[in-house]
């Protein structure tokens, strides 16, 4: 707590006599990136650590003291920067800072790593290679360009070559080195490649354009034959079979025979055929008169 006091005594001194920073008390760490963590709760990890402190820098470093027999973690950690001067930052602005209930003190430290820990930097391997948080400032634009790119490379790289790229190629490893036209002919034959790649582009644009035109039409054409179908299945446009026809036929026979068997059917029937009939013994008469 003593030596938390002491740094933000000095600190604010700096500050009040706008001391600059040639001949603040932080240029007398300039030789080294590292800075000694004390105080972290015993539940953090290295990954957690680095979280934390990466919002002032890029870490490249750490080492989280733990115990050698439980592997649990001691309390305190040793952290490098990528730059020296993110080290001034953290000591400035995490020292006394609480955590988990727990004050951080943070200061400068010249640190040595230790043969097992070897010369390589390891942040990268403990966060999977991500970006820390708070570092992260690529938008959202330039991860699709990067994305992009990244498939595009992907597909240069399982294409076979091209004629003149083989060329180039066997240019640039079986070409005499004395011959004083080399440069010339390597560079002619780079446009060679440059021109064919801008063809091979061009064409496979086109390609991918006609598939998806054709794939649009296929989809029109199923909408609509889809859409037909839907139609004459509907209720109101129901197809009428020939049994259909035949059946309605019979039941409007029937249903006349059914009518003409009523009373006053048969009494009109009736009557027209007595008219008939005395019709015909009129003219019968008449017929025989004349003949007298």
């Amino acid at each position: 707590m003593n030596a938390i006091r002491q740094v933000q005594a000095l600190n604010k001194r700096e500050l009040e006599n706008a001391v600059p920073p040639e001949a603040s008390w932080h240029a007398d760490y300039r030789d080294t990136a590292y800075i000694y963590i004390g105080g972290l709760p015993y539940d953090l990890s290295e990954g957690d650590i680095i979280t934390i402190f990466s919002q002032y820098g890029e870490p490249v470093h750490i080492n989280l003291v733990r115990d050698k027999e439980t592997g649990k973690s001691k309390g305190f950690a040793f952290l490098k920067y990528e730059d020296q001067r993110s080290t001034d930052l953290a000591v400035d602005n995490l020292g006394g800072a609480t955590v988990m209930g727990r004050l951080l003190r943070v200061d400068h430290v010249r640190y040595k790593r230790r043969e097992e820990e070897g010369d390589e930097d390891n942040v990268a391997k403990i966060m999977g290679d991500r970006v820390p948080a708070g570092r992260d400032d690529d938008t959202d634009d330039e991860r699709r360009r990067k994305k992009r790119r990244t498939s595009d490379d992907e597909g240069e790289r399982r294409r076979p070559l091209l004629k003149e790229e083989r060329e180039l190629q066997e240019l640039i490893v079986n070409h005499d080195e004395e011959d004083p036209m080399k440069e010339f002919l390597i560079e002619e034959k780079k446009e060679e490649v440059a021109r064919a790649l801008e063809k091979l582009k061009s064409e496979t644009k086109k390609s991918s354009r006609h598939r998806g035109d054709s794939r649009e039409r296929s989809h029109r054409h199923r909408h609509r034959h889809r859409r037909r179908r839907s139609e004459d299945r509907s209720p109101g446009r129901e197809r009428i079979s020939h049994r259909d026809r035949s059946e309605s036929r019979d039941r409007r026979s029937r249903r006349y025979r059914d009518e003409s068997r009523t009373p006053e059917l048969r009494f009109r029937r009736e009557r027209s055929r007595t008219r008939s009939q005395s019709v015909d013994r009129r003219r019968r008469r008449d017929s025989r008169d004349d003949d007298r």
